[in-house]
């Protein structure tokens, strides 16, 4: 019963406050604007709230103590790219050397050492004829082979006579007996 007593006061004051259905005669300009709010007052004794505990001297003294992250270690710069070795710019004659050396090597085979006296008999210079056989990057083993099949197929020798004869052609002892052995198999 008190309950209810209770929550009709509070609605009574609450119309009372608000004007009771928003009756605004007699009230000047800046009354009608204002806004009007109802107060409310806790009406059971679970609605009252007890006040906050006070702190303790501990905790009111001790200051707060939030310390700021240290930044991040900085990432380690990238290693630089190497860079790329720039093509090494040759001479029209070097140019022409590389093609006659090209040349050459598709028609017969050739030694090393042969192959440059062939260039050098063209014209071209000791340094020139030397760069354009060694840019062909040739395999003097492959070419020793082909070399003792080219003479084999115009005329016999024996092993030990087509190995003198390419090594008089310009190949090494090594490469001779690797081309006179792929021939003869």
């Amino acid at each position: 019963m008190k309950l209810q007593l209770a929550t009709s006061f509070l609605a009574i004051g609450v119309l009372t406050l608000t004007g009771c259905g928003g009756n605004t005669e007699g009230k000047s300009e800046a009354q009608e604007s204002a806004p009007t709010t109802a107060l409310s007052t806790p009406t059971t004794t679970s609605e009252m709230r007890t006040p906050a505990p006070s702190p303790s001297k501990a905790e009111v003294a001790a200051p707060s103590t939030y310390q700021v992250p240290a930044p991040a270690p900085a990432p380690a710069p990238a290693p630089a790219a190497a860079p790329v070795p720039a093509k090494p710019q040759i001479s029209a004659s070097q140019r022409n050397a590389v093609r006659s050396a090209d040349q050459y090597i598709d028609m017969m085979a050739f030694s090393r050492s042969g192959l440059i006296e062939q260039l050098e008999f063209e014209g071209f210079s000791v340094a020139d004829a030397t760069y354009a056989v060694d840019s062909l990057n040739a395999d003097w083993n492959k070419q020793a082979g082909l070399s003792a099949e080219q003479y084999l197929d115009m005329m016999s020798f024996s092993r030990s006579g087509l190995i003198e004869q390419l090594e008089f052609d310009g190949f090494t002892r090594a490469q001779a007996e690797h081309g006179a052995n792929a021939a003869y198999r």
